[in-house]
Parts: structure tokens; sequence; C-alpha cells
């Protein structure tokens, strides 16, 4: 049964390094719109981080600052201390690996802004570049995530096939 009610995605959260980076990289490089800061939060005497927050109960939520993409999505950008922080980034193929899409009007238009600016960018994932749907490149800044401009494509006529040698994701071992 779907969750009654479901509309759209409200929100994405991201837990960042560099918050002054990340700010300057949303709003300057890819031009998310900046909407406001909350923080500090922090509970020394209760374990109520770790129970609405899940993360350990002396950690910091030293700020967290939110951005419009678009005219839609939302991100909520945090920085944390924390007792037990891991600072690794996880790869895509680590639990826990992400990345963000953006559609464009014009993706090699877009490549270049980002290459004019110091982002990596690289290779786009063959599995997307030749689906005929959408077109992409993918690139990384270091404080932020792995965000990848994509453009939409008319699709391709025939069946959608699966990559090869992909199997679906389970849970457990």
């Amino acid at each position: 049964m779907p969750l009654p009610g479901l509309r759209r995605l409200d929100h994405v959260g991201l837990t960042v390094p560099d918050l002054d980076e990340a700010h300057r990289f949303l709003v300057d490089v890819l031009g998310c719109e900046y909407l406001y800061s909350l923080g500090p939060f922090q509970h020394d005497d209760s374990d109520w981080m770790s129970e609405h927050l899940d993360v350990h109960p002396r950690a910091v939520m030293v700020e967290n600052r939110w951005f419009r993409v678009g005219d839609q999505a939302v991100l909520e950008v945090f920085c944390y201390t924390s007792p037990d922080q891991q600072v690794v980034r996880p790869r895509n193929s680590d639990v826990g690996g992400h990345h963000l899409a953006f559609y464009v009007d014009d993706l090699d238009a877009a490549v270049e802004h980002l290459r004019r600016e110091g982002v990596s960018v690289l290779a786009a994932p063959p599995s997307v570049a030749s689906s005929g749907e959408v077109v992409s490149s993918w690139c990384w800044e270091g404080g932020v995530t792995r965000p990848h401009p994509a453009q939409a494509r008319p699709r391709q006529p025939g069946p959608a096939r699966p990559a090869a040698g992909r199997r679906p994701c389970r849970r457990g071992r």
C-alpha cells in the first residue's frame, strides 16, 4: 500500500565538511537560491539529538542552510561536529553513496560552465547516456556531493533494457 497523500519530494538533507564552500558552490556556481539558516542545535543533557536526528547524543548541528534548486527542489545542507563523525566520502558503490541530478536546457553549456568554475567533470555513465532518454555528465565539487546536470532528449523507439550485467540490489548478505 502506498504512503497516503504522497505528493512530491520535499527536500534532501546533506552533511558537508565546509558549509561556506557548499554555499558558494550552490549559489555562485549552480545558481541555487539561498533561503535561510538555522542552528546551532545541541542537547548536552539528553539524548534528543540521537532520538530525533539519529546522530551521536553529543553531536552539535553547528548550522544548516536551506537552498532552492530551480522552482521546486530544496536542499537542506548541514554542518555537524560529533565525537564519532566519519569524514570519508562514500563512493557511489558504497552504502550511503549518492548523487543529485539537475535538468538543464543545454548540457554542453552547463558542462563548460562547471569546468570554467573549476569543477571536476567526469564522463557520463554509459547506461544513462546511451538510453536515449537523458544525456548527462557527472561532476564532483569537494564539499557538496556528486551533482550532475542532465538534459532531456526524445526517447528512442524500442523496449527499455537493463544495463548488461546489472542485478537488483538486495538487503542483507
